[in-house]
């Protein structure tokens, strides 16, 4: 029986480890989190941010998901969206999700990311 999920797991070209460092963490607000030492030599890097949990691992043949994404719930989603912006993130809004605000924004190798807060009812 599933009970949860344990992480979600992106994929990145290598050498990118640094450009989405600065992402995860200076724009979206997610700390860094230590990899194993024997998945740490494979490169990528795991961020979190409460009970979510987001793995980046290198793909040689590396094409970024702009379809497939993970959706990250956020409370008081327009000042979230707006730090993004500051930050220099692109937020692109869409009102199609019945009871839910929601932005999508892409991270620094193209990745697709869906940020939402349900609506009060």
């Amino acid at each position: 029986m599933i009970t949860a999920l344990d992480h979600l797991q992106l994929a990145a070209p290598p050498g990118a480890e640094d450009t989405l460092r600065s992402y995860y963490v200076d724009v979206l607000g997610m700390t860094e989190a230590p990899k194993p030492p024997v998945l740490a030599a494979r490169g990528g890097c795991w961020f979190e941010a409460g009970e979510v949990r987001l793995h980046i691992g290198v793909e040689d043949d590396f094409r970024p998901a702009r379809k497939a994404h993970p959706g990250l719930r956020v409370r008081g989603i327009e000042a979230y969206a707006a730090r993004l912006a500051e930050r220099g993130a692109e937020v692109l809004w869409d009102g199609n999700l019945p009871g839910h605000r929601r932005f999508y924004s892409y991270d620094p190798v193209g990745n697709r990311l869906e940020f939402l807060e349900p609506v009060d009812g």
